[in-house]
């Protein structure tokens, strides 16, 4: 029992004689801001430990990872989570937009002189023309009903140029050059 009173009359800055003994004190509160320090840093560490394993994911990783040199801060390994969420972040929206040409390929055995012939004609190669009536997008000049045929959806002008090109060849392979009256002959 006289433990205990000792122990929390120096909890309370005293000693058991009722002398204050701020050193006591401090040394019971140094360990909890040590086990709060190192529970941040822990959760600093995880959250930098799931976005780099999330940048992996994306392949947007980068070469060097902070955990492996030297023993990051943890300001270092913030501002570090923060830039893989970036990288992240333009990854996803560089996914949402389409396949990338390698994975789109072309269509049909059609050729990319033959696609690239058409669109100079169309449009001067460029994959965001509008035509000046409003009514033929992209690098091919589709309209929205023909872009929809071969599986386009929104804006033609708005899709990557890898996705315009795969699109044209489908069109090509499936109707020849009629779709281009002017410039697909």
């Amino acid at each position: 029992m006289k433990l205990v009173a000792a122990s929390i009359a120096a909890a309370a800055g005293m000693t058991a004689a009722g002398a204050q003994a701020a050193p006591k004190l401090e040394l019971v509160e140094r360990p909890a801001e040590r086990f709060e320090s190192s529970i941040e840093a822990h959760k600093v560490e995880v959250r930098y430990r799931a976005a780099l394993g999330e940048a992996e994911e994306f392949e947007v990783a980068p070469r060097d990872d902070l955990l492996e040199h030297a023993r990051a801060s943890r300001s270092e390994l913030r501002h570090g989570a923060r830039a893989l969420d970036a990288r992240i972040e333009r990854a996803k929206r560089a996914r949402s937009t389409g396949p990338s040409e390698t994975e789109l390929g072309l269509a049909g055995g059609v050729s990319q002189e033959t696609l690239e012939a058409i669109a100079s004609c169309e449009s001067g190669g460029d994959p965001t023309a509008v035509d000046s009536s409003g009514t033929y997008y992209g690098k091919y000049q589709f309209d929205t009903g023909t872009w929809a045929s071969v599986g386009g959806s929104g804006s033609p002008a708005a899709a990557p140029e890898a996705e315009q090109d795969y699109r044209a060849s489908l069109l090509y392979s499936r109707a020849g050059s009629s779709p281009w009256p002017v410039c697909g002959g």
